[in-house]
């Protein structure tokens, strides 16, 4: 017993050193978890705050051509349906939406860069806020659609960093070389 008491001794200060975060066990958790990371917490991939972050109006409108997307018009895209999927949520009444999925991209102008950072990084913070403060029952209800919000951003994330590379535009020391 003492033996087991002096390595207990030991080795609780030595993984408090290695600053390893736990990963989480609850549902709110795993779902706040994935929030985060696709928002501002740099984990596996580059969050859309750093991904967005410095890159000027003209540089978000710069697309690869050939029907591809702009950095902007992905941000607006993400900020689009993220603001709609947290109104289901919540329980809000949305826009009216015709369907047309190119809508959610093409509607981006330069003008609406700034704002549109702004916007998108505060509904990813609502979403954060109203996952930590729903009761579990909601939480439980709509674990799909939260956890599609998150892989849907993380794969969009992605698509900014790979037109930014595209554009010479990334700085490689910010996450993805």
């Amino acid at each position: 017993m003492k033996k087991l008491a002096i390595l207990l001794l030991i080795a609780v200060p030595l993984c408090a050193q290695t600053n390893e975060k736990k990963p989480p066990t609850t549902l709110r958790g795993v779902l706040l978890e994935q929030l985060r990371t696709t928002h501002d917490q740099e984990d596996w991939f580059v969050p859309v705050s750093i991904a967005v972050d410095g890159l000027t109006a003209e540089q978000a409108m710069w697309s690869p051509g050939k029907g591809d997307h702009s950095v902007g018009q992905l941000a607006y895209h993400i900020w689009y349906w993220d603001q709609r999927a947290l109104n289901d949520f919540k329980g809000e009444k949305n826009e009216k939406f015709d369907g047309n999925n190119n809508d959610t991209f093409d509607k981006f102008t330069a003008a609406q860069w700034d704002d549109l950072v702004k916007k998108l990084n505060q509904v990813l913070a609502d979403w954060e806020k109203a996952v930590n403060d729903a009761d579990d029952a909601k939480l439980a209800a709509n674990a799909s659609l939260i956890a599609h919000v998150g892989a849907h951003n993380a794969y969009h994330v992605g698509q900014i960093l790979y037109v930014r590379k595209q554009h010479g535009v990334w700085n490689p020391d910010k996450g993805v070389k």
